[in-house]
């Protein structure tokens, strides 16, 4: 390691001292190629310092100003005027004492503090380590005078005991909780993505700051608040649904707090890695960006398929508020676009620690330069959606009936033919509503009876239209949360059955252990419907309430339908985020699929989506009516066509190569 020893103060050169040498011995060989300086002052000039950086009005024997790059690692500065008072008390040379304030400089340069009892124990463990190979004895054999007002520590900068709060464990833990709510506030439906964005990049800067150092449970546990309150912030509302009607209410609000826990245990479980990789990075800090956007995005796509899945709300979707960003998902996918935005976050992050560092720059270019291609191809998408639908186009009239939950269930033997026939009395009398229409949907368990093979659908007999709707289907011991389609004459022509069903809610990922309402059958998967209506064959994938969220889930490779029909209820979550959420996945789904959605949601919100995300006409949370519309511009993104995991693999690869090249270059000139 190159140590520049910058004398101010004269009085300095009487002393022979090998700075080099033992920085060098304070680093060890990892950090050969690094660079740091020392600056020899007096009292005088490190009381300015001091005070101008720490706000501490006194002068000290030691200060390290750390730049978070492995590369330059910082400067440190040392006060001849203290050195020789503490030295005399100690009984001990000028030399053996400026030996020690080196040693500790340069710990605090590689991230050790002593603010707690216990970091201050692993520092001057390591102090004594080195010192002692170097010749010297142990400087805490007796009391110490190194550092007593902790002014030479990183996380003294700050003033006042509101800021030394947050340098204690419970503040930092408070903190990386604070920036996870703000990170939830960019999805819907208070879509402040400003507000996201900064609470990622605070956490990733306290992240580096706090963490390296550590035990990887000691990371995992500094982070762990972030992944837990992100979590329970983003699906506390899931747990809405106990309290809908009074039968769950008395048998589950008892798993009310310890699901707030599972959910924050299981986002701590995932949340974390991003953070605890970038932590382990010290060597070529430009690369923790494209390693924080990566792991961050492995971690959506691994949520994928952990307990059938439940990719909710992937980063990108904060771009759902600007229609040229969010359809750079037609190109890269939710994932690939997260990546961008993540690696583009981390970028900015590591010019904030440091602008010297060339190659920081470097990188943040590389991921504006992936946005941008995902925008320009995203405008692309956005031309191919606008057209017009014409006259072929079928006429469809989506209905949301909006009675609540306790309504549209059956409570008892004696009431439930009665209260099943009012509610599809409900149903019908929206369909008749004036205006010609070529097709009915109705939402997710909507028809109120069991439906079997041979059974007739009343309402589309009496309507004489063609009619999606949704409804237990029950054959051979199975039931299933099916969408049925029946003919004018009330015959039933397909069944298609959810394959993806909700963990907890309709099966038991742990058997019997944590009680589920429901027990159902998975379907066998994705298919396509044709129907043959006035205007010609009308040909549409078919998925059932958060089938809609899996990426590459719905349409099989043979053939781009003319649009899906997405059923769905969300009652069970009323005007909670989930709600409005939930239309923001169907969104993301019709951007990446290049796909116009039919969305016919029980409670609301129910939707037409044109295949650029845009929503061109809704039925707001709440409302009962219909919704007459027309829906085309389908065609084939070059995301559907790689796919999704190819597109993972080819994210890692690009991943992988930035990293080497960043190597390559730091190897060939060290001023980066």
């Amino acid at each position: 390691m190159r140590v520049f020893v910058n004398i101010e103060d004269k009085r300095w050169n009487k002393y022979d001292i090998d700075f080099e040498k033992i920085a060098n011995a304070a680093v060890g060989k990892k950090y050969e190629k690094s660079e740091i300086s020392v600056t020899l002052v007096n009292d005088a000039a490190i009381r300015k310092i001091n005070k101008k950086y720490r706000n501490i009005d006194k002068p000290t024997n030691v200060l390290s100003f750390e730049l978070a790059d492995d590369i330059l690692l910082g400067d440190i500065f040392i006060s001849l005027d203290t050195v020789r008072r503490e030295a005399k008390n100690e009984n001990i040379s000028v030399s053996e004492h400026t030996a020690h304030m080196i040693v500790h400089g340069v710990l605090h340069l590689l991230g050790y503090d002593h603010i707690l009892d216990k970091d201050a124990e692993k520092m001057e463990k390591k102090e004594t380590q080195i010192l002692k190979k170097l010749g010297y004895k142990n400087p805490y054999a007796a009391d110490s005078a190194v550092c007593t007002n902790m002014s030479c520590c990183q996380g003294e900068k700050t003033i006042g005991a509101f800021k030394r709060f947050f340098n204690k464990p419970i503040g930092r833990t408070l903190l990386f909780a604070a920036f996870a709510c703000m990170a939830a506030l960019g999805f819907a439906p208070f879509n402040m993505w400003p507000v996201s964005l900064i609470g990622i990049g605070c956490a990733y800067l306290l992240a580096i700051k706090c963490l390296p150092g550590r035990t990887p449970m000691r990371k995992f546990l500094r982070i762990f608040p972030f992944g837990a309150v992100y979590a329970v912030a983003m699906f506390w509302w899931v747990l809405h649904s106990i309290y809908v009607v009074p039968e769950l209410e008395s048998q589950f609000a008892i798993w009310t707090v310890p699901a707030l826990f599972g959910i924050g245990l299981v986002g701590g479980l995932i949340f974390n890695w991003p953070f605890i990789a970038i932590s382990s990075i010290r060597a070529n800090p430009a690369c923790r960006p494209i390693l924080f956007a990566s792991v961050w995005t492995v971690v959506l796509w691994f949520r994928e398929w952990l307990f059938t899945g439940f990719p909710w709300n992937p980063f990108a979707n904060i771009a759902l508020v600007n229609v040229y960003v969010a359809n750079a998902m037609s190109l890269y996918g939710a994932l690939g676009l997260t990546f961008v935005i993540v690696g583009l976050i981390g970028a900015i992050c590591e010019l904030i620690k440091n602008r010297r560092a060339n190659i920081n720059w470097f990188v943040l270019c590389v991921f504006l330069i992936f946005g941008a291609l995902g925008v320009v191809y995203g405008i692309k998408n956005v031309h191919l959606s606008a057209v017009d639908c014409g006259t072929d186009a079928p006429l469809v009239r989506v209905i949301q009936p909006a009675q609540n939950a306790v309504q549209k269930a059956t409570h008892s033997r004696a009431a439930a033919i009665a209260n099943a026939n009012y509610n599809l009395g409900v149903l019908e009398n929206l369909a008749r509503a004036e205006g010609e229409f070529d097709l009915v949907v109705l939402p997710e368990t909507s028809y109120p009876f069991v439906v079997t093979d041979g059974d007739d659908i009343s309402i589309a007999s009496n309507l004489n239209k063609t009619l999606v709707v949704g409804s237990n289907y029950y054959k051979d011991g199975n039931l299933y949360n099916s969408l049925i389609v029946a003919t004018p004459n009330g015959t039933v022509s397909n069944v298609y059955s959810k394959s993806h069903l909700v963990p907890f809610g309709e099966y038991r990922p742990f058997g019997n252990l944590i009680p589920t309402p429901g027990m159902l059958t998975p379907g066998g998967g994705s298919e396509l419907i044709k129907l043959k209506l006035s205007g010609g064959d009308f040909v549409f994938a078919p998925a059932v309430c958060y089938e809609i969220i899996f990426s590459d889930s719905l349409m099989p490779d043979t053939r781009t339908p003319d649009a899906i029909i997405n059923i769905t209820n969300d009652n069970w979550f009323g005007k909670t985020p989930g709600t409005y959420q939930h239309l923001d996945m169907v969104r993301r789904y019709a951007i990446e699929s290049g796909v116009p959605i039919i969305r016919a949601n029980y409670s609301g919100i129910s939707a037409l989506v044109s295949p650029d995300g845009k929503v061109i006409s809704e039925i707001p949370i709440g409302i009962s009516g219909h919704m007459d519309g027309k829906v085309c511009g389908a065609h084939r993104t070059l995301y559907r066509t790689i796919g999704r995991d190819v597109w993972m693999i080819i994210i890692l690869m690009v991943a992988c190569v930035l990293v080497i090249s960043i190597y390559q270059i730091s190897r060939k000139d060290n001023k980066f």
